[in-house]
């Protein structure tokens, strides 16, 4: 599907969930659309929901609703998450080693694309080059150690080196993106260009990260650039919130979880639904 989607120019949504609530709401977006979705789980989301537990409630919905709903495990730090990931039974996994030195990053990343195949030939494992935060939240300014000019991100030599040498099935580049998105005046433009000619150097789909925030227009010519999926949090984290503070004071009196979170969950399906029509040119 992720082939699929590179050749067609579309790609498919991200989105992150840390609750059963989120993975309904990304869920039903995608059938309503009838298209894959990808829901990402990063270490923190999965400590929260359960690493076990969310792998065992994605293949549920995705055998209840007979639709194509996968699961990530985004932004894994170490080996040994990566190796927890896979032995719990996620689709894909990712081991970001962007913050490591190149050669570091490269290492830790191969040994777990070993070890991912040796469990799970059909798993797909993911690297990622070029520091862009760790947060998805609202920002004030541009996170510690992040850098959006194009000359100080990695370019097409050390893409193409970071994937022939780790083996990796995707590519996720720093291209002018952050993780999070601004409170004003939305995110600085990514530099398209970079974008395609990484893919061409890397030879595999690339994955935009930090993508909330980021203008429509800017998502569209990345996936017209070379990126096969798209990664969204905090604008489903946003949408959250203010649906679950309208419904507390909506509702003082109602004590029923189900019932006060029922809005938060519909506001995150319609930000998905938006997005995934987004990205597939709809």
């Amino acid at each position: 599907m992720i082939g699929k989607a590179a050749d067609n120019h579309v790609a498919i949504g991200h989105f992150n969930a840390s609750t059963v609530d989120g993975v309904w709401a990304i869920a039903r977006a995608a059938q309503s659309l009838n298209l894959p979705v990808i829901i990402g789980a990063s270490e923190g989301e999965r400590d929260f929901f359960g690493v076990r537990q969310i792998a065992a409630v994605v293949k549920s919905v995705r055998e209840e609703l007979n639709h194509p709903i996968f699961l990530n495990a985004d932004h894994t730090y170490s080996f040994d998450r990566v190796k927890e990931a896979v032995d719990a039974g996620f689709d894909a996994v990712i081991l970001d080693g962007s913050k490591l030195p190149f050669e570091e990053n490269i290492e830790e990343t191969k040994k777990s694309v070993q070890y991912a195949r040796q469990v799970n030939p059909e798993i797909i494992v993911e690297g990622e080059l070029g520091y862009i935060g760790t947060s998805s939240k609202v920002l004030d300014s541009l996170p510690e150690g992040v850098t959006l000019e194009e000359k100080d991100l990695p370019g097409p030599e050390d893409a193409a080196r970071f994937v022939s040498e780790t083996g990796v099935d995707l590519f996720a580049p720093a291209v002018g993106n952050v993780h999070g998105m601004f409170r004003v005046g939305g995110d600085p433009a990514l530099h398209i260009d970079l974008v395609k000619r990484v893919r061409e150097a890397a030879k595999v789909p690339l994955v935009l990260h930090g993508a909330s925030g980021n203008s429509d227009d800017d998502v569209r010519r990345a996936i017209a650039a070379g990126v096969a999926i798209v990664h969204v949090n905090t604008e489903l984290r946003v949408a959250y919130r203010d649906a679950l503070k309208l419904s507390l004071q909506d509702n003082p009196d109602e004590v029923a979880p189900y019932k006060v979170l029922k809005l938060a969950m519909f506001a995150m399906e319609k930000v998905v639904e938006k997005k995934l029509e987004l990205f597939n040119g709809q």
